[in-house]
């Protein structure tokens, strides 16, 4: 039977846990004790001036250090159920550059730091708590090995029991002491371990910020679907309840003619008030995720946007291929609600949209002859400039506006689109 199995049977959690915890301090000890052979080789050589031998046990430290690494994880693993993180591979590859490349970084050289001078350390306090766990018991079961004794001997030495109570007390006591000395011991094995075996402040971070960019970049997709979902919903949906409705309004209108002048007023503005809705509508089903974005791309929907401004529009895309949908999106927006800036605030004659991919980034230029003075400082609220800032810095792009009093307003968007 496995030993994780025993100490499964050990009754108390309290006492299941102390089990666990002396059976890692002693499947530590030979694994902490494994280079002291090695480097008392190397003092011996370098006392007996042998140089020839001396780099022989520095070679084969580096040689068992990933096979005692792996020991350690191992023994966290089915003793406490506790993973230490692992730091980030070197690369593959068995050459000797690969292998050049294994010893110059810093992990390895932690995990010799670990193995080569915190392993023989925390050997002795291994040893140091062991000693408490083997004097507990033994004190503690004082009269047992008493009992085994010869007869005679208890009779001669009768004094034994008031020396045995005392022994007893001092064994109970080291019982009680002896899970805190483990509990401690463990602590700080723990985190030697996690230090040393583990990957460094730097990885932890880069990890983190990997971890952070892949996160956002999953709810980027996930808000981007879900306004699919819901354009395809109202196109497919209230739209058509609208259109019917005004259809329905337009056949009464024209083919009920013997209707009394009042009925006829309200047929007229609810016909109106249907055809507005529908509108309204189609602008918001725009906003949401104009459905020719999706169908045929960036160049066909900023055409469809320039067509329907009041001032001429010139738009250029050069794309030999298609981004992500996500970063997709943000393109048309941005130029879409900078294109309504244009129309509101720059009194423009006329305005330049360019988009082009160079390289792994989405280069976006909105440029308008307008009298200029736009400043992104003074935006506010999440509207305007602001806003498309904003919605640029969610896929980790760049944006800037240069726009002197008296024009012309330049707008530039830089959006990463690697895959």
């Amino acid at each position: 039977m496995q030993l994780t199995t025993w100490l499964q049977l050990v009754p108390g959690r309290p006492f299941r846990r102390a089990g666990h915890r002396t059976a890692l301090v002693a499947a530590g000890l030979p694994l902490h004790l494994a280079v002291v052979p090695l480097w008392l080789w190397l003092a011996g050589t370098l006392a007996a001036l042998v140089p020839a031998v001396t780099p022989l046990p520095v070679l084969l430290t580096l040689v068992v250090t990933p096979l005692l690494t792996v020991g350690q994880r191992r023994r966290y693993r089915a003793l406490v159920g506790k993973d230490l993180p692992r730091p980030a591979a070197p690369g593959p590859g068995r050459n000797w550059t690969s292998a050049v490349r294994r010893l110059a970084t810093r992990a390895l050289w932690r995990q010799v730091c670990y193995h080569a001078v915190a392993g023989p350390l925390l050997a002795v306090l291994d040893l140091a708590v062991l000693a408490v766990w083997a004097a507990a018991l033994v004190a503690a079961s004082i009269y047992v090995w008493i009992w085994a004794l010869p007869p005679q001997w208890r009779v001669t030495d009768f004094g034994y029991t008031t020396q045995a109570a005392y022994i007893t007390a001092g064994g109970l006591a080291l019982l009680f002491l002896g899970p805190r000395l483990t509990g401690a011991l463990v602590r700080l094995e723990t985190r030697a371990a996690e230090v040393l075996l583990g990957p460094s402040r730097t990885e932890k971070l880069t990890r983190r910020v990997a971890d952070l960019a892949e996160s956002r970049a999953g709810v980027l997709d996930a808000a981007d679907a879900e306004r699919r979902r819901i354009e395809r919903d109202l196109h497919d949906g209230a739209q058509q309840r609208l259109v019917s409705l005004a259809v329905n309004l337009g056949l009464a209108r024209a083919t009920l003619g013997d209707l009394p002048a009042d009925a006829r007023k309200v047929i007229d503005e609810a016909h109106r008030e249907a055809k507005e809705a529908i509108a309204e509508l189609n602008n918001l089903v725009r906003g949401l995720h104009p459905a020719v974005l999706e169908d045929r791309g960036l160049d066909a929907a900023l055409s469809g946007v320039a067509a329907r401004l009041p001032i001429p529009v010139r738009v250029a895309v050069h794309l030999p291929q298609r981004p992500s949908p996500t970063v997709e999106a943000v393109a048309y927006f941005v130029v879409s609600e900078a294109l309504t800036n244009v129309v509101k605030h720059a009194q423009a004659t006329r305005a330049d949209v360019t988009v082009e991919r160079i390289g792994e980034t989405l280069l976006v230029v909105v440029a308008d002859d307008g009298a200029g003075g736009a400043d992104l400082a003074a935006a506010g609220g999440g509207t305007g400039l602001a806003g498309l800032a904003k919605r640029v810095a969610s896929v980790d792009g760049t944006f800037s506006c240069r726009s002197p009093d008296g024009g012309p307003t330049v707008l530039t968007v830089e959006l990463p689109c690697a895959p």
